[in-house]
């Protein structure tokens, strides 16, 4: 196990007053500020029908200030309500009077969502866990909670009051999603069945590079596909897209020089697409790598290349899938991202997928449940997978040496 603590069937919670800490943080249309996609919420409710016999108190954040969608979680309560098929009652207060006279009165099996937490200045600020304990809200909350749970996977990496600041005053136990998420993280990364695949795409090169040097260098993965713009970086340091190369600034060919010896140190394991498809006059064309001319039109990966990536995936006993292989937005352009889901779905291995769009777009193409497991933070994930520490996964841990 990579990863030790303490779970819901570890703990007593009946008659017991419990902080769930979720992350619920959901897309919202601008103009509506109506929620457009629940999956986060729908996520905690294996949690809270856990917590049945408890009273329970629920804190979450949505956005942060000065976002457009930073807002009460009003809505986020009656979609949960709806979900849970039981009242859930709500306040537009955290830690004041209002919320603290709720929290007092709360009855066995009764729910309370507090309002966004980070409309508290202290949410806002990231320190030590030490240091949060002289933080109001921990200070507060600490005088009526007996059992703090955690579900905010996607928010782990974070080390602020509401997420970590009460796991010194009792014991701290992960929900049932954040149990999901780590221990299918141990199950890829401690000891994955052979052979074990990452299939790395989106935007940020410098988000995939220390993944890439970490599940090589400690030998847990043994072929890497990669797509989406990530893959551009790899492709200039094999010496294509010159032209695009030329425009870089010097952190930019900084990073190309990384993806050069990663290439060089671990020749066989990187897969790079041997074809990609280009916007030509609003079209979908297919192009050889060695015959591209014009640089900025690439989309998605090619035809030929979804075949061999997805030959390589039919044969895998692991799968790991963070970031879309192209510009999926665009119809057209979605196809190597769609496929390549869809052969993992085939996949009779162990199938991880990276949150945000990957798993919104399993949902929409209908194999959600074909996958082995479907992440609720990407971001998290990555960090994870790179060997971070994540503050909130190691104050799972202490509280097991704690309490365990």
């Amino acid at each position: 196990m990579l990863y030790d603590f303490l779970t819901l069937d570890d703990l007593d919670v009946s008659g017991k007053t419990v902080f769930l800490r979720a992350d619920i943080n959901s897309p919202l249309d601008p103009a509506s500020k109506r929620i457009l996609d629940a999956t986060r919420i729908e996520a905690i409710t294996p949690t809270v029908r856990s917590l049945s016999e408890a009273k329970l108190i629920i804190g979450a954040h949505q956005s942060r200030p000065g976002k457009y969608d930073f807002t009460s979680l009003e809505s986020h309560s009656k979609v949960l309500q709806m979900y849970l098929e039981k009242p859930v009652k709500y306040t537009d207060d955290i830690i004041g009077e209002e919320a603290l006279d709720l929290i007092k009165g709360l009855r066995d099996g009764e729910v309370l969502m507090l309002n966004n937490v980070r409309m508290r200045e202290e949410e806002n600020l990231r320190a030590p866990v030490e240091e949060l304990q002289s933080t109001e809200f921990v200070k507060t909350m600490s005088q009526y909670v007996d059992i703090f749970v955690n579900d905010a996977f996607a928010a782990a990496h974070r080390s602020q009051a509401s997420l970590v600041g009460l796991s010194v005053n009792c014991p701290m136990a992960a929900g049932r999603l954040m149990e999901s998420e780590l221990s299918a993280l141990n199950t890829v990364l401690s000891d994955p069945a052979r052979p074990s695949v990452y299939v790395l795409g989106g935007v940020k090169v410098e988000d995939r590079i220390p993944v890439i040097d970490r599940v090589l260098q400690d030998e847990i993965v043994d072929s890497i596909l990669i797509g989406g713009l990530v893959a551009d970086s790899f492709q200039m340091a094999k010496g294509h897209m010159g032209i695009r190369y030329e425009e870089l600034d010097e952190a930019d060919k900084e990073q190309v020089e990384v993806c050069r010896k990663l290439l060089d140190e671990y020749p066989g394991k990187i897969h790079l697409p041997m074809d990609v498809a280009m916007d030509v006059k609003g079209e979908r064309v297919e192009v050889f790598i060695g015959s591209i001319t014009e640089e900025k039109n690439i989309y998605d990966i090619g035809l030929n290349t979804i075949a061999q990536f997805s030959s390589v995936i039919n044969k895998a006993g692991t799968v790991v899938a963070e970031g879309p292989l192209g510009m999926f937005e665009r119809r057209g352009f979605d196809i190597g991202t769609k496929e390549l889901l869809r052969c993992m779905a085939r996949c009779k291995g162990y199938t991880v997928v990276g949150g945000g769009h990957m798993g919104g777009m399993t949902a929409m193409l209908g194999i959600r449940d074909e996958m082995s497991h479907v992440s609720t933070g990407g971001g998290a994930m990555l960090s994870m997978i790179a060997g971070e520490t994540l503050p909130v996964v190691a104050a799972l841990e202490k509280s097991k040496q704690q309490h365990g």
